[in-house]
């Protein structure tokens, strides 16, 4: 019978009509690219909280920022990770100049003690993306 699809074709038609339907959603954001940091900073000893405090209060408005997550390391006391999501690099590079994340900025500088590993991705999706 022509034009009937087999066991197989079926399974891959199915399969192909539920890429194709995710397709649109993987690494774009718009119709950009979305750019992602994942990146530890190390505090002064003792003043990871403080720390954390600085950046949560200097990040609330930044245009493009999809997500901006703070994170204690368990394993190190004075370390957090930051990982952000963003719908463009030149979004992240905008919010850099930011009244609000230059003050944060000038407040913090006195108690970073350094910066550990830092990851650039390309987010694909994912819970609030």
């Amino acid at each position: 019978m022509q034009g009937l699809l087999t066991g197989m074709d079926r399974r891959q038609a199915m399969i192909g009509g539920a890429a194709a339907a995710l397709a649109p959603s993987l690494a774009v954001a718009g119709d950009k690219t979305m750019y992602g940091l994942i990146g530890q900073m190390k505090a002064a000893p003792g003043k990871r909280d403080d720390l954390v405090a600085i950046l949560r209060e200097g990040t609330e408005a930044m245009p493009g920022c999809l997500s901006y997550i703070l994170a204690l390391d368990p394993t190190d006391a004075d370390a957090i990770w930051i990982t952000e999501v963003w719908t463009d690099k030149e979004s992240h590079a905008a919010s850099l100049k930011l009244p609000s994340v230059q003050a944060a900025i000038a407040k913090a500088r006195p108690i970073i003690a350094g910066f550990g590993h830092r990851f650039e991705t390309t987010p694909v999706g994912g819970v609030g993306l």
